[in-house]
């Protein structure tokens, strides 16, 4: 599952994932042998299982898999589990990933914006820090809805707009990183509008990582980080955001 630090990004544009510069198999295991990336890849997991909540026996999509690490919980939990990435180098780590753990997760090089499974398969889609390199993301909820069964469910989770952790991204890109010049920052209004756009209906926003990326802030915060996430989504450094497809209108 990609960090607040890591993403991998699916882009719309076609370019795939690898080649955003300094995102690769070997930059996930840095940032979670890191103690502050250990403790945020904690935090932002369980603000997107309690969204999932029991996978157990559904068709679950993940799209910007990584290096395949919650696909691969996921389907431990029970789910019959699919996953995409654009990047080859993502691809070949997650099916690593699942082959040492002996779980049974397809794993197929893919895009966000032209997913490569049929209309109505899976009960849950979710997709981590994927649209922060995508620039036009209604594309990507329109596939999402496409391959969504009626009733189903799109979990996404994505960096806030509004943190100190964007703050410092957003410096990095004027001082000329070329990563974070690339990065988009999108608010929870802007979630609900594209998911209305894909004829989605959207749910609650909820925020996580409340603390600076600054150890001895993280080691005082980090124990509260939920009961901040009760309150509000300003500061939050990591977004969870939750739609639904509608059913199927039945003729009279």
């Amino acid at each position: 599952m990609a960090s607040a630090e890591s993403q991998h990004g699916v882009q719309s544009s076609g370019a795939p994932a690898c080649a955003l510069p300094g995102l690769d198999p070997s930059s996930y295991a840095r940032w979670r042998a890191s103690e502050i990336g250990a403790t945020t890849e904690r935090l932002e997991r369980r603000a997107i299982l309690e969204r999932l909540g029991d996978v157990g026996g559904k068709r679950v999509l993940e799209i910007g898999c990584g290096d395949g690490e919650l696909a691969v919980h996921l389907a431990r939990s029970g789910a019959i589990v699919s996953a995409i990435d654009a990047s080859e180098a993502m691809i070949d780590a997650a099916r690593k990933r699942a082959a040492a753990d002996g779980a049974a997760v397809d794993i197929v090089l893919g895009r966000a914006d032209a997913i490569p499974y049929p209309d109505d398969t899976f009960d849950t889609v979710v997709a981590v820090t994927i649209l922060c390199f995508v620039r036009d993301a209604a594309p990507v909820f329109r596939e999402i809805a496409r391959v969504l069964k009626p009733g189903g469910r799109l979990v996404i989770g994505e960096l806030g707009a509004w943190s100190t952790w964007a703050l410092a991204r957003r410096m990095r890109a004027w001082a000329g990183s070329s990563l974070w010049q690339r990065g988009l920052f999108r608010t929870p209004g802007e979630f609900r509008r594209l998911a209305e756009s894909a004829r989605l209906t959207p749910h609650d926003v909820k925020g996580a990582i409340y603390y600076p990326r600054i150890k001895w802030a993280m080691r005082l915060m980090a124990p509260f980080d939920h009961a901040f996430g009760r309150i509000t989504t300003v500061g939050a450094a990591f977004l969870t955001f939750e739609a639904t497809k509608p059913e199927v209108e039945h003729q009279s």
